[in-house]
Order: structure tokens, then C-alpha cells, then sequence
């Protein structure tokens, strides 16, 4: 378990991070960690919701970093916190600093998004115990449902489409790496979050909290 943890770790980091492409030497899977931040922002992820809890600095920009990327001002001031740097004013810190970039993606790993979820980590290694909404959502412990809490609104209820399927082939590709072996990765409904309700639905338009 403990080596199939970190092969799904690693498949998140390695698919968000990638630069990757169909002919490139070692194949699309082998290239994570090329990137450390968004490349091509499009905006600047100020969301003045959290004003007085984080509010943002002027001319600091909360585009995605690290190895897991965080986003939004809200992100960045709660990670710092926990790992004791000024992110909130500095959110260049995590593009500038290896170790922080890790730190940064395995707090993401590791902390829930929201008050009475389960993290990442919970889901996938069993922590987790689904409740009757869950099960009516179709949320099951597994690699599917971390997709579903690091970045549902992108990836999961929408069935099988390439931003998922990114990111589970990353997590078979380091399962061999690691030497466990794609077939310890389970059903498709444990793997994928195809057919899953989202933990944290985007917020409607009308308000101006903005989803993780």
C-alpha cells in the first residue's frame, strides 16, 4: 500500500508537471517534473471572497506551482501556514525552491480541501469510510476519488475523457516504475472518477467564491 501511495502521488505530480508529448524519448509518461509552474496563466487567481483570511497582494499572482500545483490566494496563505513561509506574499516562493515545492504538494496530499472531507491520502489508502451520499455518488476509495478531491471539476463525472485518462496513466506508468505492477491498480471504478458526483462542485456563477 505504502508503495502504490507513493505511485499515485507520483502519478498526480507527474501529470500536471509534464512536458510530455507522443514521440518523446521514453515515451509521454516519462517527462513529469519538467514544469514547475502554470505556464500560460489565465488569470490571476485573486479571489476576493478571502480578502480579510488571505487577502492578496497587490502585483503577486496565485497561478499554479509546485509539484502538485496549488492555486488561488486562499491556497497559498493556507500552505504557508502550515509550512511556515510568507506564500501568501511570496507565492514565487514555491517555483523558486525545490524542497518547498514538495512540501507544498504533500500538504496538498495530505490536508483535506475542505472541513469534514477526507484528504487525498485518506481516500486512497482506506482512512476513508464513504457515507450513503457517497455511495449514491458513486465515490469509492481509490485513485478515483484523489483525482475527484485534487481537481474534480476537471477531471471526474464527465466519463472518459483525456484529462483523466492523463492522470491514470501516469499512476500505472510509476506502479510499474516502482515495480508493483499496473495490475495491483484495481477496477476501473476504483482507478477512474468517470462516473463519480464531485466531493466540491464549482460554485454557480452568482457568487464570488471561486472552486480549488
Amino acid at each position: 500500500m505504502q508503495m502504490m501511495e507513493i505511485a499515485a502521488f507520483l502519478g498526480h505530480v507527474g501529470a500536471k508537471t509534464s512536458c510530455g508529448y507522443g514521440v518523446a524519448t521514453g515515451g509521454p509518461l516519462a517527462w513529469g517534473l519538467c514544469y514547475n509552474k502554470e505556464m500560460s496563466p489565465s488569470q490571476s487567481y485573486c479571489d476576493d471572497f478571502y480578502k480579510f483570511e488571505y487577502p492578496c497582494t497587490p502585483g503577486a499572482e496565485y497561478y499554479g506551482r509546485g509539484a502538485l500545483p496549488i492555486y488561488w490566494n486562499y491556497n497559498y496563505g493556507a500552505a504557508g501556514e502550515a509550512l511556515k513561509a510568507d506564500l501568501l506574499n511570496h507565492p514565487e516562493y514555491i517555483e523558486q525552491n525545490a524542497t518547498l515545492a514538495f512540501q507544498a504538494a504533500i500538504w496538498r496530499w495530505m490536508t483535506p480541501v475542505k472541513k469534514g472531507q477526507p484528504s487525498a491520502h485518506d481516500v486512497f489508502v482506506g482512512n476513508w469510510k464513504p457515507t450513503k451520499n457517497d455511495t449514491l455518488a458513486k465515490r469509492v476509495p481509490g485513485f478515483g476519488a484523489t483525482m475527484n478531491l485534487l481537481y474534480g471539476d476537471l477531471t471526474c463525472g464527465k466519463g472518459d475523457i483525456d484529462p483523466m485518462n492523463v492522470v491514470m496513466s501516469h499512476y500505472l506508468y510509476y506502479l510499474d516504475l516502482l515495480g508493483v505492477g499496473r495490475e495491483e491498480a484495481g477496477p476501473n471504478e476504483v482507478m477512474s472518477c468517470a462516473e463519480q458526483g464531485l466531493f466540491n462542485p464549482p460554485a454557480p456563477p452568482s457568487t464570488t467564491a471561486a472552486a480549488s
